[in-house]
């Protein structure tokens, strides 16, 4: 049972779809997150291990890789591939309960902006590391966020911004954010984000990488 937990973790590291995926070239021909994940519950391997043995280690690693600039954006998006491929499988037990996530992180990039490759990066990976993510899309204004919190409390808040001109939303939508919900936990990152704007601001946490922000919500649980 744990080979074949290690064989789909390696698979979410390497960005291993499936059988027919070309992608890693070294692993061509061999079987990928999706048919793996399948034999393990076929196997009688709990959904939870699954999700805890397999794709979070594989996830974690390709965090790693990518804040130590070991790999990049095309690579992490071929492994959130392969984890989203194996999530198919899963889901339904996320749905019954037999899954328990950690908890609730809510993301959108902030109004005015339309780019969604970073916030995608981090959607898949707090997901990856068993996570429920509510992704608000592109150009999200502050009473939209102010509506999801509502609706999915308790949660975490994520904002994306990849201009310096919409990042300046930021600051009204987390303002709004903790006068609907007294203790709201605001993120924010983005190409121009730094702490010091962070701080400025009055938002929570900010990293420069997913996995950052995906050590801090671990960090999080009781």
């Amino acid at each position: 049972m744990s080979e074949l937990l290690s064989r789909i973790a390696e698979c979410i590291e390497f960005g291993k779809i499936n059988k027919v995926a070309p992608y890693p070239p070294n692993m061509k021909g061999q079987d990928g997150a999706d048919e793996l994940t399948r034999r393990a519950l076929d196997e009688g391997i709990s959904a939870q291990r699954i999700l805890t043995e397999g794709l979070m280690p594989g996830m974690e690693k390709v965090g790693i890789k990518f804040r130590e600039n070991k790999v990049f954006v095309p690579q992490v998006l071929m492994s959130a591939k392969a984890m989203s491929t194996a999530m198919v499988h899963l889901k339904p037990f996320f749905l019954s309960g037999e899954v328990k996530e950690k908890g609730t992180f809510i993301i959108g990039t902030v109004e005015g902006d339309l780019h969604d490759i970073g916030k995608n990066l981090v959607a898949m990976m707090v997901e990856g590391n068993g996570w429920k993510v509510v992704d608000l899309g592109t150009d999200v204004k502050a009473d939209q966020f102010v509506a999801a919190l509502k609706e999915h409390q308790p949660a975490y808040v994520g904002l994306s911004a990849l201009l310096t001109t919409t990042m300046v939303n930021m600051e009204k939508i987390t303002k709004a954010l903790k006068e609907a919900v007294p203790g709201a936990v605001v993120a924010v990152g983005g190409a121009p984000v730094t702490d010091s704007f962070r701080q400025k601001i009055g938002a929570d946490i900010y990293s420069s990488d997913p996995q950052g922000l995906v050590e801090y919500l671990n960090s999080q649980l009781v």
